[in-house]
């Protein structure tokens, strides 16, 4: 690299590595087990309160797909105390935001609030009912599994949904994380209001919490506000750690859609929040698909080939091994051609590594967007929570941008060649064998 652009890229890198560091996170254990992160800003009288914990659907077991996430939609649908429209009420009254969440790894409540005594404690007492005490009421479980139904009957008209499943499911045949791609009509009218109770009761625990906390707090404030919404959940220990996924043989598999396009998703089991890979995976993603109309998926499929208007990659990082998927749409007559240039792409990327312009690329808009991340405190209580479910470390924020920094294009090029192989292909869409391909034309629209 040039030293001209070595100093502009260190002049980028360094503001960026310096927003990171000046966040304090104290953080401690409570005597139950509960981890607590706070992060004191007292610009603005307003408090932000995440509390979570691991119970998101990959805690389900098999026979009863879907528990966990219906019992963190319908945790802000009602207290022992309050009915839904009682609820909401109070929370208009408060003029605050409280509202329940589910995922993969995790599922809790959000609240954000004045940080005023006559606002916030009344508020603390909503979330600690919502949180130790939710209704599930069967009419309102009923509903929204009606919902769940006709949006699950809708989405199954879409070839992308459809591609998309069935790749979690080739992905992970029998792993926890593959289990919302089994979703079925049948799975969602099983679950009844005592399934959320029994596992409201086995994983939202003082155990098996986290609580993030950023605002116009101080440490004192934040351990009497622990004590509250903690206070009425029963002890309780943490999970077992979920099991690692393993790659199977990959495989190839096509089905026939109605719609004019073939929709084509490559994935695999790949990253873990604590993957000694993590941020040369992290780069080499960006550089593959992740970083929009400069990646190079978009520049052989769309700018050279014309194939599509828009491919992407992405890494999900999960406690156990989340995925890395690629993905795209073509005109059916493309789908094979467009499918061997993705896997040329592929085989490029892992025998050579991606160039230093494209590192110097990457890194300036990782390291430079990170901070957006959590430039609010809404957005910082989420990366607290997921550093505190992780264990990531208290420097977390600050090491990412120091650790992308460092990288070069030789150690992203070794964990390429060492961990991305072996992706299971879904083709919705594909031609009949023979057809002909469609002449080779230029996307449409402007490069930004």
């Amino acid at each position: 690299m040039k030293p001209f652009f070595r100093i502009l890229l260190l002049a980028c890198l360094l503001p960026a590595a310096a927003l990171a560091e000046d966040i304090p996170i104290q953080r401690w254990q409570t005597a139950d087990g509960t981890r607590v992160l706070l992060v004191e800003r007292h610009e603005n009288p307003i408090v932000d309160i995440n509390v979570a914990f691991d119970a998101g659907s990959s805690r389900d077991s098999a026979d009863k797909i879907g528990v966990a996430n219906f019992a963190a939609a319908l945790m802000d649908t009602g207290t022992q105390n309050l009915n839904e429209e009682a609820l909401l009420g109070r929370v208009d009254d408060l003029a605050v935001q409280l509202s329940s969440y589910g995922g993969t790894d995790s599922a809790g409540v959000r609240l954000r609030s004045l940080a005023k005594g006559d606002i916030l404690n009344p508020a603390l007492d909503l979330m600690r009912d919502v949180l130790a005490a939710p209704r599930f009421e069967p009419a309102v479980l009923k509903r929204e599994q009606d919902r769940a139904v006709e949006n699950l009957k809708q989405n199954r008209t879409q070839p992308a949904f459809v591609a998309s499943i069935a790749n979690t499911r080739q992905v992970y045949p029998a792993h926890p994380y593959g289990y919302p791609a089994r979703t079925s009509e049948q799975t969602i009218r099983r679950i009844t209001p005592a399934d959320l109770h029994r596992f409201h009761r086995q994983y939202f625990t003082r155990g098996n919490a986290v609580v993030a906390i950023v605002g116009d707090v101080s440490r004192s404030q934040a351990e009497e506000i622990v004590g509250k919404l903690t206070g009425s959940l029963p002890p309780g220990e943490r999970p077992a750690p979920l099991p690692a996924a393993a790659n199977g043989t990959p495989r190839t598999h096509s089905r026939p859609h109605s719609g004019s396009q073939a929709h084509i998703v490559l994935g695999m089991p790949l990253i873990s929040r604590h993957d000694p890979d993590f941020y040369a995976l992290t780069v080499g993603n960006y550089i593959l698909g992740g970083g929009g109309f400069d990646s190079r998926l978009m520049k052989v499929l769309r700018d050279q080939h014309g194939y599509t208007y828009g491919a992407a990659s992405r890494l999900t990082p999960l406690r156990a091994n989340g995925p890395f998927t690629l993905s795209f749409a073509t005109e059916k007559a493309n789908a094979r051609a467009a499918l061997a240039a993705t896997q040329q792409v592929l085989r490029d990327f892992a025998a050579n590594g991606p160039t230093e312009a494209e590192m110097a690329q990457a890194k300036a808009n990782l390291v430079g967007s990170f901070p957006l991340r959590f430039d609010t405190n809404a957005e910082l209580t989420g990366y607290l929570k997921t550093i505190g479910l992780n264990d990531l470390p208290s420097d977390y924020l600050s090491r990412y941008p120091a650790a992308i920094s460092r990288l070069s294009a030789e150690e992203v090029k070794a964990a390429w060649q060492r961990r991305v192989h072996g992706l299971h292909t879904v083709v919705v869409g594909m031609p009949a064998a023979g057809k002909p391909a469609a002449p080779l034309r230029r996307a449409h629209g402007r490069r930004r």
